[in-house]
């Protein structure tokens, strides 16, 4: 077994997950085992452990699971195109939240400070970061 393939549950415990949460991120398309012993037991690759830690991080944002399943699977985009509709929702909701009453401005706001921590989220990525 190369040195940098684990199986589940060092890979889990490297990742700060346990292995059930391997099962699962495995099992919605979030993970793929790099290849399988001839005990058919998965091995991980070590480099997937950056992976496991965005998913978390996302998830911690409120991003569902299945729509992270959805990015990672799509892989590289049009950034630009994807950069200049982010920026015309924010140009809308800035627009919003001008001409909104009060009790809809502190909505407003809560929803500015999530679409800022998933952006700086982003912005964090390793560019070489392992997308299946």
């Amino acid at each position: 077994m190369p040195a940098s393939l684990l199986r589940i549950g060092e890979f889990a415990a490297r990742a700060e997950v346990s292995p059930r949460t391997i099962d699962y991120y495995t099992g919605l398309g979030l993970l793929t085992p790099a290849e399988r012993t001839s005990g058919n037991y998965r091995l991980y690759d070590i480099a997937d452990i950056v992976r496991v830690q965005l998913i978390r991080r996302l998830e911690a944002q409120g991003v569902p699971l299945e729509e992270i399943a959805t990015a990672l699977a799509a892989g590289p985009g049009d950034i630009g195109r994807v950069l200049e509709s982010i920026d015309d929702d924010l140009k809308l909701l800035h627009s919003a939240a001008e001409t909104a009453p009060a009790e809809i401005h502190g909505l407003l706001t809560v929803i500015s400070a999530r679409i800022h921590s998933l952006i700086t989220v982003a912005l964090q990525l390793p560019p070489d970061i392992p997308i299946l």
